[in-house]
């Protein structure tokens, strides 16, 4: 327990996607095939190393949605966000000059990530 409790606590403090990598190659030669949970874990890492990387400060996700606060030096076109709650009120929802609510129905931990996955696409895509 205390080895698997070390390797969670070096996952959460990875600072880039070559040390996550490193990292999960070493949690497969230790322990073989990783559990769902981990894999999940994982999928969290990077997804907050893509958030950092368009300055979004923190992300909350639960059954109907979820919210994302983005930083005062976040690298998302804010013309984006306003399109996107134009286009799809149904789904996005602005709250503050610095929150932007994503609702959908999300029931399991796969269905969450890939909705904040899909949600981080839109707001890092160039065109």
């Amino acid at each position: 327990v205390h080895t698997r409790l070390t390797l969670y606590k070096r996952l959460s403090s990875t600072k880039n996607e070559k040390e996550l990598d490193e990292l999960q190659v070493e949690m497969i030669d230790r322990f073989g095939l990783l559990p769902t949970p981990i894999k999940n874990l994982i999928r969290q890492t990077r997804l907050r190393f893509q958030a950092e990387a368009l300055g979004i400060s923190q992300i909350d996700v639960n059954k109907a949605g979820g919210r994302i606060e983005f930083s005062k030096d976040t690298k998302v076109d804010p013309l984006k966000i306003v399109l996107l709650v134009q286009q799809q009120p149904q789904n996005y929802r602005l709250e503050g000059a610095n929150h932007l609510r994503f609702m959908f129905e999300l029931e399991s931990a796969d269905e969450k990530l890939n909705t904040v996955k899909k949600v981080l696409d839109i707001l890092a895509a160039t065109n």
